[in-house]
């Protein structure tokens, strides 16, 4: 089981791809509720109309059969007398005979409820029903005689088909024969209406379960469509920043590499050759103390002092090189005054530079970036640029701090757009990109051109007062 959940258990990635999808699936769902409630009040509402159409006509029908009997045996009640047995009889036998259908017949009940009239439920003739009520407990008899003395209506109970002995529900339209005393009237069993009805809400319920799987089915593909979106992105994302991550680490190594040869050149080529000068110097010496020639020993001590003195400036130099001390102790200006300062005793070109007071406000990530850009630069410069000037200026503002390095060598290459392929350049460009900063690179060549290299850091990496109080207090300024 612990298997079974580290293997399905999700990364980073696909639990941000299944958050993004959670809205779409909340935002569907939502939809189907809707669309189906209303699908449904909707088809409710026709099925109605339906069934109040349906009924209506039934009733119509019923009104139509009772009208034409009338008028089939009114020459006999139309001259009657209330007490003429004879018509009276001859009317019920009119009755009894118009049957029609399966179940369809015509009933007579005097006003005091007893059945005259039944022809195809004979055994309730003769018999008083007042009281009669179906299962439901709705009246049924004494219902129809109140219509009938009211004139004419309709009345809706259970009743037993003739032709199945099985209770339904009935429509019934009764009217009066007043001299007579007579609730007469026929009805119509719906059944048939009821099934219809039951099979358009059965219908109803089917669509709206269809719709609810075609909603469901859409929104699974969407969500499945988005999800492996996501995850393609999300693996061709990675797969680039891999690249980016194992191109990134081979230029690191390459730069190491690099920063190891030449100091490891600068140590063979520098200090070890001066190293090499001191001790044969030392030996020079020791050799003439040894035949007691003193005098002869003393230039060679000097020449070996001398040296040593060299190869501890240049220790010095490296190690200002690597990691300049200035830079911790007394903040950037001051180390990049000093790195300007050397530039120009060592190169001979004209260097200035110029800087407001940081007062070591800026944080010690942007202070080391921009001294290694300044670095790159100078190196840049004395290595490429031909320039016999160089201004450097650093000053903070309101909207964070900048860095202008400028001068008047020949500047980039035409190829060169923005900012260069070149390993220098491209280190600039990346410590910069790490700070949220900018870098702006300006060129042109011919006998007035120059270069202009533009930093630019956020306010985000200056620090406020009571920090940098705390910072020149621990770096001692």
């Amino acid at each position: 089981m612990g298997r079974f959940r580290n293997a399905f258990r999700p990364n980073y990635a696909q639990k941000l791809s299944l958050l993004a999808t959670l809205p779409l699936i909340v935002a569907v769902a939502a939809i189907a509720i809707l669309v189906a409630h209303q699908s449904r009040k909707l088809a409710e509402r026709e099925i109605d109309q339906l069934e109040a159409q349906l009924i209506e006509a039934k009733k119509a029908e019923l009104r139509n059969y009772v009208t034409q009997a009338r008028n089939g045996f009114y020459f006999v009640y139309g001259s009657a007398q209330p007490d003429d047995q004879e018509a009276k009889d001859q009317v019920a036998q009119i009755l009894s005979a118009m049957i029609y259908g399966d179940d369809g017949f015509f009933f007579v009940y005097d006003y005091d409820g007893t059945n005259l009239v039944s022809p195809r439920q004979t055994e309730f003739i003769n018999k008083n029903w007042s009281g009669l009520s179906d299962s439901e407990g709705t009246p049924i008899v004494d219902e129809l005689i109140r219509i009938a003395r009211q004139g004419a209506g309709y009345h809706t109970y259970l009743w037993p088909k003739p032709s199945t002995g099985e209770e339904a529900q009935m429509i019934t339209y009764v009217t009066s024969f007043p001299s007579w005393q007579w609730a007469v009237g026929t009805g119509v069993f719906i059944d048939d209406v009821v099934a219809s009805i039951a099979a358009a809400r059965a219908e109803v319920q089917a669509r709206v379960r269809r719709t609810f799987y075609y909603i469901g089915g859409i929104t699974l593909a969407a969500v499945l469509v988005v999800f492996a979106s996501g995850m393609f992105l999300n693996f061709r994302e990675r797969r680039l920043a891999d690249a980016k991550l194992k191109e990134l680490t081979q230029r690191v190594l390459d730069a190491q590499e690099e920063e190891r040869g030449r100091v490891a050149r600068e140590l063979h080529d520098g200090i070890s050759q001066i190293l090499v000068g001191v001790r044969y110097a030392l030996d020079n010496a020791r050799r003439r103390l040894a035949r007691g020639d003193d005098d002869g020993a003393r230039d060679p001590l000097d020449k070996g002092i001398d040296n040593l003195g060299t190869a501890i400036t240049e220790v010095r130099r490296i190690s200002r090189d690597l990691r300049p001390g200035v830079l911790d102790d007394l903040g950037l200006g001051p180390a990049v005054k000093a790195l300007t300062d050397d530039f120009r005793e060592r190169t001979g070109i004209e260097t200035e530079f110029t800087t407001v007071v940081f007062r070591n406000r800026l944080d010690q990530d942007a202070k080391i970036a921009l001294y290694r850009i300044a670095q790159e630069a100078l190196t840049n410069i004395e290595r490429h640029a031909d320039a016999t000037r160089v201004t450097i200026d650093l000053r903070g503002h309101k909207k964070g701090a900048t860095m202008r390095i400028t001068d008047n060598g020949r500047g980039l290459p035409r190829e060169t757009d923005g900012v260069s392929t070149g390993i220098g350049l491209r280190n600039m460009q990346e410590r910069i990109e790490q700070l949220d900063g900018k870098l702006r690179i300006l060129s042109s060549r011919g006998p007035h051109g120059g270069t202009v290299i533009e930093v630019t850091l956020p306010l985000s990496h200056l620090l406020p007062p009571q920090e940098d109080a705390t910072q020149n207090r621990k770096a001692g300024t």
